[in-house]
């Protein structure tokens, strides 16, 4: 018999590759939220492996849908975090919280920061040709989020292999 998630029971804790599995998406890119979302605590044992609590998933959930399935930046995703807290998030993670529930107000008080990141990219959209009015399919939204995502951990990394006194050169 193959074990797997189906097989845990719902309070029993994931590893990350599990997490990744369900939430589908790279295991690094879990790293990275890690560094951009501190309210994502995993515990770590031994060798620094993770296991998620089932908070954590539904946390991970919520932040996947606000930044992949609503377009928030990551920006976007920290101020809802701050504002309406994680418990909000994880709601939105069980299905059980919807964005419209934050009111018509905020996304007007927010528009600039909390915007999804399909919209504001192009000043004046009256200009353009209606093809180019299009907003982002989602898939393409989330491809290029993981994308950036992918780009920050690589930068992470390689910052953190270059010693103090190293100098970049730009030419």
């Amino acid at each position: 018999m193959a074990s797997g998630v189906m097989d845990k029971s719902p309070d029993a804790f994931r590893t990350i590759s599990e997490v990744a599995d369900d939430l589908d998406v790279p295991q690094h890119v879990l790293r990275f939220w890690e560094t951009r979302f501190n309210h994502i605590k995993p515990l770590k044992r031994g060798g620094g492996r993770r296991y998620y609590r089932p908070d954590d998933v539904d946390l991970l959930k919520g932040i996947r849908h606000l930044l992949y399935g609503e377009g928030y930046t990551i920006k976007g995703v920290q101020r809802i975090l701050k504002e309406e807290g994680v418990r909000f998030v994880q709601g939105i993670g069980r299905g059980e919280q919807t964005l419209a529930e934050l009111g018509p107000e905020r996304d007007v008080a927010h528009a600039d920061e909390d915007a999804p990141v399909s919209e504001g990219l192009v000043p004046e959209e009256d200009d353009l040709p209606l093809a180019s009015q299009q907003e982002l399919p989602r898939e393409a939204l989330r491809r290029l989020q993981v994308a950036l995502e992918e780009l920050y951990e690589c930068d992470r990394v390689l910052t953190s292999l270059r010693s103090p006194g190293d100098a970049v050169v730009v030419e």
